[in-house]
């Protein structure tokens, strides 16, 4: 195994530890029993922590508090955790399978798939906005507006609508690059460009950092929609651990139905050279996020 799944793995294991400790205060502060079910189920169910490794490692450029860096790391994942949750409902993409396990609304049922998502996106900037997320309340600001930002209407929640729309366009080739592209910046790229810049927010870093980091981001979040494309166009559903095929049964577009696999591995490579360039700037400690973006190429799953 290489070091970089060893790292992130590390990494996963951390996160992991510290949701569970989230999710367990919900208990003891009498939250039902089925939402809290549902919220273990939704975040606790796998999942690679990529965007919080993200965070961690930026952060990690800055020498910042190891306890702030993995609080904002946490709150990223939970806005992660409640879109998924979202994303699979009958109304969105109708998927039943997520993480190799039944979805939240197939194994409970949609309402409470849908008010899962909603407590986990309150319980992200619940644990990001207290003391515990940074001494400086300034600081905290920043994070929950850069957060807010990010997965709002002018982010993930914006790109979810143009992804939805994307299967009903009617327009010529040249229309639908530039809506995919614009979907894929906003519905994934926006959230990890986010989770490098959390990190130099906590770090106090120049303009010029957190714009390098902005790059960095947004051409990460580029690769990873296309990687994640590729899977679902040429994974197995087993090794994935979702539903693949699905874009071309319901003749979705999709910069791999554009280009075709040859291409969109070109883009895939374009992005990566992208992202790995924007670390220049940093003189040490980048080797985690250069090999991020080189995970970005030969993911399978």
């Amino acid at each position: 195994m290489s070091p970089f799944p060893v790292l992130l793995g590390n990494a996963a294991t951390h996160i992991d530890a510290e949701l569970s400790r989230i999710l367990d205060r919900e208990t003891d502060r009498g939250t039902p029993p089925r939402l809290v079910s549902a919220m273990r189920h939704a975040v606790l169910g796998g999942g690679k922590r990529f965007r919080p490794f993200l965070t961690l490692q930026s952060a990690a450029l800055f020498g910042v508090e190891p306890s702030f860096a993995q609080t904002a790391a946490c709150a990223v994942e939970l806005i992660h955790c409640y879109s998924l949750v979202h994303d699979d409902l009958p109304c969105m993409d109708n998927d039943e399978l997520r993480r190799g396990r039944p979805t939240v609304w197939k194994a409970y049922d949609e309402w409470t798939a849908v008010l899962a998502g909603d407590a986990l996106q309150s319980l992200a900037f619940e644990i990001l906005s207290a003391p515990t997320g940074h001494d400086n309340p300034t600081i905290r600001a920043e994070l929950v507006l850069a957060l807010s930002c990010a997965g709002g209407a002018g982010g993930m929640v914006g790109g979810q609508i143009l992804d939805l729309e994307a299967d009903k366009l009617q327009v010529g080739p040249h229309g639908d690059i530039a809506h995919i592209t614009r979907l894929q910046a906003m519905k994934t790229g926006k959230l990890i460009a986010v989770a490098c810049e959390l990190g130099a927010i906590l770090g106090k870093a120049s303009p010029e950092d957190v714009k390098a980091l902005k790059i960095y981001g947004d051409a990460l979040g580029f690769a990873f929609q296309i990687s994640d494309d590729l899977l679902d166009a040429e994974g197995q559903t087993e090794e994935v651990g979702k539903a693949t095929g699905k874009d071309a049964a319901a003749g979705k577009a999709t910069l791999v139905s554009l280009f075709g696999v040859t291409e969109a591995r070109h883009h895939l490579d374009q992005a990566i050279d992208q992202a790995i360039a924007a670390l220049e700037r940093f003189s040490a400690r980048t080797q985690p996020l250069i090999d991020a973006a080189n995970y970005m190429g030969r993911r399978t799953h």
